[in-house]
C-alpha cells in the first residue's frame, strides 16, 4: 500500500515557475514508476509526465515538453515536477500516481497506475 501526498500547488503568473512535489509513504517507493496527470474543469484527466522506478527514463506529454521536468529522490520517497514557462492552459488539478511494473510504453496510461494522490490545484493567470 502506498499513500501519496501532494503539497506545493498554487497561483502563478504566466511565464512563471512552480515545483510540485509528491511524498510517498511505504518502504517500496523505489520500486514504483511515478507519473503526473492533470485535469482541467470540464476536461478529462490527461498525462503530463512520468519517470521509471530507477529514474533512468522519463516521458512527457507534447504540450509540456521542454517546459516541465520530472525527477525523483528515492531516498526521500519523493517525486517532483518542475514547471517552467507556465501558461494559462496549464491551469488544472495535478495528481501524482504510482504504479508497479510499468514499461516505457505504459507510463502515459492512467489505467496502469495503482495509487493516486488527492491532487493539488495549479492556477496560471494571464
Amino acid at each position: 500500500q502506498v499513500q501519496l501526498v501532494e503539497p506545493g500547488g498554487g497561483l502563478v503568473q504566466a511565464g512563471g515557475s512552480l515545483r510540485l512535489s509528491c511524498a510517498a509513504s511505504g518502504r517500496t517507493f523505489s520500486s514504483y514508476a511515478m507519473g503526473w496527470f492533470r485535469q482541467a474543469p470540464g476536461k478529462e484527466r490527461e498525462f503530463v509526465a512520468a519517470i521509471t522506478w530507477s529514474g533512468d527514463r522519463t516521458a512527457y506529454a507534447d504540450p509540456v515538453k521542454g517546459r516541465f521536468t520530472i525527477s525523483r529522490d528515492n531516498a526521500k520517497n519523493t517525486v517532483y515536477l518542475q514547471m517552467n514557462s507556465l501558461k494559462p492552459e496549464d491551469t488544472a488539478a495535478y495528481y501524482c500516481a504510482a504504479g508497479v511494473g510499468l514499461s516505457i510504453a505504459t507510463l502515459s496510461r492512467s489505467s496502469a497506475y495503482n495509487y493516486w494522490g488527492q491532487g493539488t490545484q495549479v492556477t496560471v493567470s494571464s
